[in-house]
């Protein structure tokens, strides 16, 4: 306290008493979150009782690691400590969780013994923020649907549900499989493809279908396909005749089979496989009863 008897402090005389360094103190002062009440003849800066609680403030709050525009907000008024906090909060949850990803990144490749190559790759792909990673999902399926209003509804339904992000802790496989997943969405000869697919269901469905009959046609493969299998036929056997006979009827086999092809090819399958294991659910079910139909269909195109 200087001697004057004001009852006010220097600088130096703060930093004494709150074993904070000169330094700090008029750093703080300079932003604005510690304003002098005072100047002395000499032109230094004083302060009084008042400050020195609100430097406490500060330190505190800074510990906590709120920036000083906040700092300064919160002793403006401007907004509550509870209301900093929350927001801060949400902050270090997200960067929990990118660390957590991070994390469990570098633990795959020292897991694998990954290239520098891979390495490099992976850590891009993997540190998206949630955002870009979303966007991915998002352009991939606008493009998928895009302009295709006879797609059937619960097959735009699936598809627009099929967003999927890495969980907050994620296995070295989840980070894996979305690696691949983001490498294959990004990928303009697999999105043409899928594309495709998603015109020849547009294309299927003329007036009066109902919503569903595009996943109808696939129960009712599996419900037929499935015995065969079990019962040994093979797809090229003459007795898969009966079984194309009820699925398909008198429709275009040709003209199946392409469809097929492109629905239910090895990538778009592997595409599959890759959201079900980064949303940690099981592995889709009968891809074996649909490469049987194609099979079946191939070992007769042009017979």
């Amino acid at each position: 306290m200087i001697e004057n008897g004001t009852g006010l402090f220097t600088i130096g005389e703060l930093a004494r008493a709150t074993g904070l360094t000169v330094r700090t103190i008029r750093y703080w002062s300079d932003e604005g979150a510690l304003p002098p009440v005072a100047r002395s003849q000499g032109g230094y800066r004083l302060y009084d009782a008042a400050s020195v609680a609100r430097l406490e403030l500060i330190r505190t709050l800074r510990e906590l690691g709120l920036g000083l525009d906040d700092v300064r907000r919160v002793l403006g008024g401007e907004t509550t400590v509870a209301e900093v906090a929350a927001t801060h909060v949400a902050a270090l949850d997200a960067q929990i969780r990118a660390l957590r990803v991070t994390r469990t990144v570098l633990s795959t490749v020292a897991r694998r013994g990954s290239s520098t190559e891979e390495m490099t790759l992976m850590n891009k792909l993997a540190r998206l923020s949630a955002a870009e990673r979303k966007r991915i999902m998002e352009e991939f399926v606008e493009e998928m649907l895009h302009g295709l209003d006879t797609v059937d509804p619960e097959i735009r339904e699936r598809m627009r549900n099929t967003a999927a992000d890495l969980p907050e802790d994620p296995t070295p496989e989840q980070v894996d499989a979305w690696v691949e997943l983001a490498e294959m969405m990004q990928d303009p000869g697999f999105r043409a493809r899928m594309r495709k697919a998603a015109e020849f269901n547009a294309a299927d469905r003329g007036p009066g279908v109902p919503a569903g009959a595009s996943m109808w046609f696939a129960r009712r493969l599996v419900d037929l396909v499935g015995p065969a299998r079990e019962r040994g036929v093979a797809p090229e056997a003459p007795e898969a005749d009966a079984v194309l006979r009820e699925l398909l009827g008198d429709a275009d086999r040709t003209a199946v089979l392409e469809r097929m092809e492109t629905a239910f090819d090895e990538r778009a399958a592997r595409y599959r496989e890759l959201l079900s294991v980064v949303k940690g659910q099981p592995a889709p079910p009968h891809r074996e009863e649909f490469a049987w139909v194609v099979a079946a269909l191939r070992a007769r195109a042009g017979g």
